[in-house]
């Protein structure tokens, strides 16, 4: 199974430039003027799409990201420092921090908004020291 995700976005040569710095890739056979296709895994994908051609997929009103939260995209990564890096990235690319580190011991996260208000949460976790769920 493929996942899609659809976000509006304002500009998608801003957001390709944005997403690019971070070091995602995108699939041009699915991209136009309008639209960006990018490739998170083999089995995931974004589907970024200006406000005409998004409005064209629903009949409820769009989302401001940068005024509500509308979906946050969690994505694990191999490391600690592969997050910090994501991070990092995203703010020296224009996104900006959204809310503090969180250190769980057996899982790290941080959280960064892309231009256009969408939150991502890149985290990383140690699956061999994760607590037991007590049931």
């Amino acid at each position: 199974m493929n996942t899609y995700i659809n976000l509006c976005v304002a500009d998608v040569k801003r957001s390709r430039s944005f997403f690019t710095a971070l070091g995602f890739a995108f699939n041009d056979n699915f991209s136009d003027a309008e639209s960006i296709a990018m490739r998170i895994s083999d089995s995931c994908f974004v589907m970024m799409l200006q406000p005409g051609k998004f409005k064209g997929f629903t009949p409820r009103e769009i989302a401001d990201a940068t005024r509500t939260t509308e979906v946050m995209t969690a994505l694990q990564l191999d490391s600690r420092a592969a997050v910090d890096a994501m991070v990092e990235a995203a703010v020296a690319a224009g996104g900006s921090v959204f809310r503090a580190a969180e250190e769980h011991g057996f899982m790290y996260g941080r959280s960064f908004c892309d231009p256009d208000g969408h939150v991502w949460e890149p985290f990383w976790f140690d699956p061999a020291a994760v607590p037991e769920n007590p049931s």
